[in-house]
C-alpha cells in the first residue's frame, strides 16, 4: 500500500501548506490594521485564490484515495477528517477576506483608539488553528481538548471588545463607522476561532471515532 501512503502524505502536506496560509493571513490581517498598510490587507484578499486552489487538490485527493484504495479504520477516518478540515480551512480563508476588506476601508478614517486587545485576540485564535493542525498531525486527543477549551478566552476578549467600540460610539457619534468596521473584524475573528474548534474536534474524532461536536467539554 505504498501508493496510498504517499497519497496521504501527500494530503497532510497540503493540508499544512493550507493551515500555514491562513494563519499568516490573519497575521497580516493584524499588521495591516495596526500599521494602516492597506497594500499588506490586499495581499491577504490575493492569498485566498491560493486557499480555494489547495481546497480544491485536497478534495479531489481524499476522493480518488476513496475509489482507488477502500481505507478502512484509521486510514478512513484520516480521509474523511480531511474532507472535513479543509472545510474549515476555507472558511477561515473567507473570513480573512472579510477582514482585509474592513482593514481597508478602516485604514481610509483616522483612528478611533489603540489597538490592544484586538491583536491579541487574533494571536489567540490563530494560534488556535495553527495547535489544531499540530494534533491532526500527532492524533493528539488531549491537545485537541485543550484547544477547544481556549474557546472561551476568545468569545469574552470578544464580549469586552464590543462593549468597549458602543462605549466610543455613545461617547462620540463621529467614531461610527470605525467602531462598526472593528466590530465586523472582532466578529471574523471569533469565527475563525469557533473555526479552529471544529477543527480541534475532527482530530478527536479521527483519533477516537467519536463525535463530540454536541458534547459539553466537561463532559467527556
Amino acid at each position: 500500500m505504498k501508493a496510498l501512503e504517499e497519497r496521504l502524505i501527500e494530503i497532510k502536506t497540503k493540508i499544512a501548506k493550507m493551515s500555514q496560509l491562513v494563519v499568516d493571513m490573519l497575521s497580516y490581517n493584524v499588521r495591516a490594521l495596526v500599521e494602516r498598510d492597506s497594500d499588506l490587507a490586499q495581499k491577504v484578499i490575493d492569498l485566498d485564490e491560493e486557499v480555494d486552489k489547495l481546497d480544491v487538490d485536497i478534495d479531489k485527493l481524499c476522493l480518488e484515495i476513496l475509489a482507488l484504495y477502500n481505507p478502512k479504520a484509521i486510514d478512513l477516518r484520516s480521509i474523511v477528517t480531511a474532507l472535513r478540515l479543509i472545510v474549515d480551512l476555507e472558511r477561515i480563508g473567507d473570513h480573512n477576506v472579510d477582514i482585509a476588506k474592513e482593514v481597508i476601508k478602516i485604514n481610509q478614517i483616522p483612528p478611533i483608539k489603540p489597538y490592544i486587545d484586538l491583536p491579541k485576540m487574533a494571536d489567540a485564535a490563530g494560534l488556535m488553528v495553527k495547535d489544531a493542525i499540530d494534533a491532526y498531525f500527532d492524533k493528539n486527543v488531549e491537545k485537541s481538548l485543550e484547544i477547544i477549551k481556549r474557546d472561551d478566552f476568545i468569545d469574552s476578549l470578544h464580549e469586552q471588545i464590543i462593549r468597549e467600540l458602543l462605549t466610543y460610539i455613545a461617547e462620540d457619534i463621529r467614531k461610527t463607522k470605525g467602531a462598526i468596521s472593528l466590530m465586523f473584524i472582532t466578529r471574523s475573528i471569533e469565527r475563525i476561532a469557533d473555526h479552529a474548534t471544529n477543527l480541534a474536534e475532527l482530530v478527536y474524532f479521527m483519533a477516537t471515532g467519536k463525535v463530540i461536536r454536541h458534547i459539553h467539554i466537561e463532559d467527556l
